[in-house]
C-alpha cells in the first residue's frame, strides 16, 4: 500500500535532490574515526541545497547507517557540512507551495523532526561544521548537533519563516531558545525576518552563541576537524552559559517580541504570533512536546493563505526580479566606464556615492556653484569614511574611491561620460534645458537619464536631436536602501538605451522593472491615490488619527502620515499635482496639502516625549475641514476600491504590462509586505478586483507562482 509520504514524492518529481555524502575521516591526535556527511545538490556553487522527500530520506539513510556504526563502536562522532558556500538553506519550498493537505504538510514537519533530532540522540557526539549560509532547516540541522564550528566567511544565519508566512517547525523555536535564551532566539526568529529579513553572519552567529567556535575559511573544515578531536579527547571543554530561566524572564522577552510584531504587521500575519507562543513553551516543555507543537504549527501555517502570499512575493524577488520583463537582449548593451551626476543635492549625491560603489569608475557631479558642487562630493567622501569606520571598505578601497568622485559647475565636465543622470528639481522647464545643455557637450553614445518621480520623460526629450538616447531610471528615497528602479522607456527610447539601463542597474544590484512613459510612472501613481483617499477623508472632516490608523490591519511598513513625512509635504503635493493634471476625475489636490507646503511644514505629525503622534497648534491651525466624519474601516474600504481601479487603469493602459511586474514594483519600492504577497493577488482574495472591475488579475490558482 503507497504511504502517504511516498505519494509526496511521486507528486514532486522535478526535486533537486540533497544528498547526504559520507565518509569516513581519521581525526588528528588519534581521537578515532569521525563519518563526515557532505550535504551536496550536486549543482554550481550558486544554487544552495535544501531539503525535499528526497533529500530527507538520503539523510535518514545515512544517519541509520551511522547509528549502527556507533552502537557498534566503528565511530567516535559524526560531522555535518555542505558543498562550498552553502550548509543548507531549509525546506524545499516546492514542499510548501500550499497545493497539499493539511495532513501531507503535517507528515513533512514530523519527517523534518524526525530525521533531524536522530543528530542530537546518537550514542557519540555529532558536530555541525557550518561553512556557508544556514538559513530555517540549514541552521536548525545545525542545532540538532552537540557542537558547532562556524566560518568567519558565512553571510547568512537565519531562521526566516516568519518572514514568508511559515515558523521555524524544524526545531528551531525550541533548540535555539534553550541555547542561546528567548531575547536572543527571538532576534533571529521574529526581529530580523520581520526587519527586510536581516540575517546574521559568521562572527555575529557566533558572537550570539549560536557557533561554540569559529574560524577563517581558508582552512575552516581542517581547524573544525582539529577542533572536533580536542573536544573528544577532553583537551577543550564547550562551556555554554544557560542564562535566567525563569518565568518572568521568558515573559518579558516575549512580551518584548509581540511588541515588536505589532509594530511591524499589527497582528495582521499569524506566523510570528504562533513563533512566540512556541518558544514561550519551549521554557517548560520536553523535547517531544515541543517538537509535537511545532508539527501542528508548521502544519497550520503552510496551508494559510499567508504562506501563499508569501511565497508569491518570494518568488517574485527571487526570480522574476533577475529577469525583467521587456529588457532588450544584453548584447546590445554599451559599456559604462564614467558616470555623470547633474545637481549635487542629497538625491544626486546618493546616486554618485551608488554609481562610485558598484561601479567603481569615475563619477563627476555638477551644480550652480561651487559651493553646491563641494558639498555634494563632500557627502560622498564622508559616506565613505562610514563604511571605513565600519570595517566594510579597506583604507586603500576607500581612498581609491574618493579619488574617481569630482565636482565641477561645467557641464563640460561630461565630455567623456558614458551615462549622465539629472537630479534637479522636478519641474518640466528646468530639466528639459538641462537635457538640452548635456546634448551639446556628451559623446553621441552616451545615454541620457532622468530621475524624476512623476514627470513625462517623452517630453523632456522632445526637443532633443537625439531623444531615442533617454529614458527615465527613478530611484526611491533612500537609494542605498530601496532596491527598485523604475525603467521607464520615452516615446522614442531605442533598444540600445534600454539594454544599456538595464545592465546599469544589474551592475547596481538594483530591481529593475520596465514602465511606459505615464504620468508618475508605477509606484508613486499607486501611493498617491492611496495617499489621496486619506487625505480626502481627512479634509471631509475625518479625524487625523482615525485616517492613518485606517490602513494599520494590513500591516503596512509605515501609515500614510508617516509616509508623508518620509517623502515629504512638498513632493506628495507635486506629485498630486502632476496626476491631477492627467486624471482630474480621480487625483484631487488637497488644500490643506498645499497649505501645510506653503507654511514650510515638514510634516503633519510632531511627537511627544513617548514617540505618539500629535498635531501642534500652529498645523493644527492650518486645515480647514468639512463636517463628514468617516471610519477606519470606511476609509480602508475605499482606499482599497481606489486602488483596485486605479491597478486595472495602468494595467490596460500598458504602463505594466504584467500585474506580477507592479507586485514586484510595490514589494520592492513601496514595502509592501510580504505576508500580503503581491497588491494584485491580495485584492484578488478579498474580493475588491472581482467587485470592482469585474474580474480577477491572476487568473485562479496563480497566486503562489508568478508566469
Amino acid at each position: 500500500m503507497t504511504t502517504l509520504r511516498e505519494k509526496a514524492e511521486a507528486a514532486t518529481p522535478d526535486e533537486v535532490v540533497t544528498q547526504a555524502l559520507a565518509r569516513d575521516i581519521a581525526l588528528p591526535g588519534d581521537a578515532g574515526t569521525l563519518v563526515l556527511i557532505t550535504l551536496d545538490n550536486g549543482l554550481d556553487h550558486t544554487r544552495p541545497t535544501s531539503f525535499g522527500l528526497r533529500g530527507l530520506r538520503s539523510l535518514e539513510e545515512a544517519l541509520t547507517v551511522v547509528q549502527r556504526r556507533a552502537a557498534d563502536g566503528e565511530i567516535v562522532a559524526v560531522a555535518v557540512t555542505g558543498k562550498p558556500f552553502f550548509l543548507a538553506a531549509g525546506a524545499d519550498l516546492n514542499l510548501m507551495k500550499g497545493s497539499g493537505s493539511r495532513q501531507e504538510a503535517l507528515m513533512v514537519a514530523r519527517l523534518g523532526h524526525d530525521v533531524f533530532r536522530r543528530l542530537g540522540e546518537l550514542p557519540v557526539p555529532s558536530f555541525a561544521f557550518v561553512n556557508g549560509a544556514a538559513l530555517g532547516g540549514g541552521l536548525e540541522i545545525a542545532l540538532h548537533c552537540t557542537y558547532r564550528t562556524i566560518s568567519g566567511g558565512v553571510p547568512a544565519v537565519a531562521l526566516p519563516e516568519c518572514f514568508l508566512g511559515l515558523i521555524p517547525g524544524w526545531g528551531g523555536t525550541y533548540l535555539l531558545p534553550n541555547l542561546i535564551g528567548p531575547a536572543a532566539a527571538f532576534e533571529v526568529i521574529i526581529k530580523n525576518p520581520l526587519s527586510n529579513n536581516r540575517m546574521l553572519n559568521g562572527p555575529k552567529a557566533y558572537k550570539a552563541g549560536i557557533a561554540d567556535a569559529i574560524f577563517e575559511p581558508a582552512d575552516f573544515l581542517e581547524q573544525s576537524l582539529f577542533w572536533a578531536s580536542a573536544v573528544l579527547r577532553g583537551e577543550i571543554a564547550v562551556a555554554r552559559e544557560p542564562g535566567d530561566r525563569s518565568e518572568a524572564t521568558w515573559a518579558a522577552a516575549c512580551a518584548e517580541a509581540r511588541a515588536f510584531a505589532d509594530s511591524k504587521i499589527g497582528g495582521a500575519a499569524p506566523a510570528p504570533y504562533r513563533a512566540i507562543e512556541l518558544v514561550a513553551g519551549a521554557r517548560t516543555a520536553s523535547r517531544d512536546e515541543a517538537f509535537a507543537a511545532e508539527d501542528e504549527a508548521l502544519a497550520d501555517m503552510a496551508t494559510s493563505p499567508e504562506l501563499r502570499a508569501g511565497l508569491y512575493a518570494f518568488d517574485l524577488v527571487n526570480k522574476r526580479a533577475k529577469r525583467p520583463f521587456g529588457a532588450p537582449d544584453k548584447s546590445l548593451a554599451r559599456k559604462v566606464g564614467s558616470v555623470g551626476v547633474v545637481g549635487a543635492g542629497l538625491m544626486a549625491s546618493q546616486l554618485a556615492l551608488l554609481f562610485v560603489r558598484r561601479l567603481k569608475v569615475p563619477v563627476t557631479l555638477t551644480d550652480l556653484d561651487q559651493a553646491r558642487v563641494d558639498k555634494g562630493v563632500q557627502y560622498v567622501h564622508d559616506e565613505i569614511d562610514k563604511l571605513l569606520l565600519k570595517g566594510r571598505l579597506s583604507p586603500d578601497a576607500g581612498n581609491r574611491l574618493k579619488a574617481l568622485v569630482r565636482g565641477s559647475t561645467d557641464k563640460a565636465a561630461f565630455a567623456g561620460a558614458d551615462v549622465v543622470i539629472e537630479a534637479v528639481f522636478e519641474d518640466l522647464a528646468v530639466k528639459k534645458q538641462v537635457l538640452a545643455e548635456l546634448e551639446a557637450v556628451v559623446p553621441e553614445t552616451c545615454v541620457l537619464l532622468t530621475n524624476t518621480s512623476s514627470l513625462s520623460v517623452s517630453d523632456m526629450a522632445a526637443d532633443l536631436e537625439h531623444p531615442e538616447r533617454v529614458a527615465g531610471f527613478h530611484f526611491f528615497n533612500p537609494v542605498s536602501v530601496l532596491p527598485l528602479v523604475e525603467v521607464v522607456k520615452a516615446s522614442k527610447t531605442d533598444d540600445a538605451t534600454l539594454a544599456t539601463v538595464f545592465q546599469l542597474g544589474k551592475a547596481l544590484k538594483k530591481t529593475c522593472v520596465l514602465a511606459e512613459d505615464a504620468p508618475a510612472f508605477i509606484v508613486n501613481r499607486l501611493l498617491t491615490r492611496m495617499m489621496g483617499e486619506v487625505v480626502t477623508a481627512v479634509d471631509e472632516g475625518s479625524d487625523l488619527h482615525v485616517a492613518d490608523d485606517a490602513l494599520a490591519p494590513l500591516g503596512l511598513p509605515m501609515s500614510p502620515f508617516l509616509l508623508l513625512n518620509l517623502v515629504g509635504p512638498a513632493i506628495a503635493l507635486h506629485v498630486s499635482q502632476t496626476l491631477h493634471g492627467a486624471f482630474p476625475d480621480r487625483f484631487g489636490v488637497s488644500e490643506n496639502l498645499g497649505r501645510l507646503v506653503a507654511a514650510g511644514k515638514p510634516a503633519i505629525w510632531s511627537y511627544d516625549s513617548s514617540g505618539r503622534p500629535f498635531v501642534d497648534e500652529e498645523t493644527a491651525a492650518l486645515f480647514e475641514t468639512g463636517s463628514r466624519a468617516s471610519s477606519g474601516e470606511e476609509i480602508r474600504e475605499r482606499t482599497l476600491v481606489a486602488i483596485t481601479q486605479e491597478i486595472g487603469l495602468m494595467l490596460d493602459e500598458g504602463v505594466v504590462r504584467h500585474p506580477q511586474d507592479l507586485d514586484l514594483c510595490m514589494i520592492m519600492g513601496a514595502g509592501w509586505p510580504f505576508h500580503l504577497g503581491g497588491i494584485t493577488p491580495y485584492l484578488d482574495r478579498e474580493g475588491y478586483s472581482e467587485r470592482v472591475l469585474g474580474r480577477r488579475f491572476l487568473p485562479a490558482g496563480e497566486s503562489t507562482l508568478p508566469v
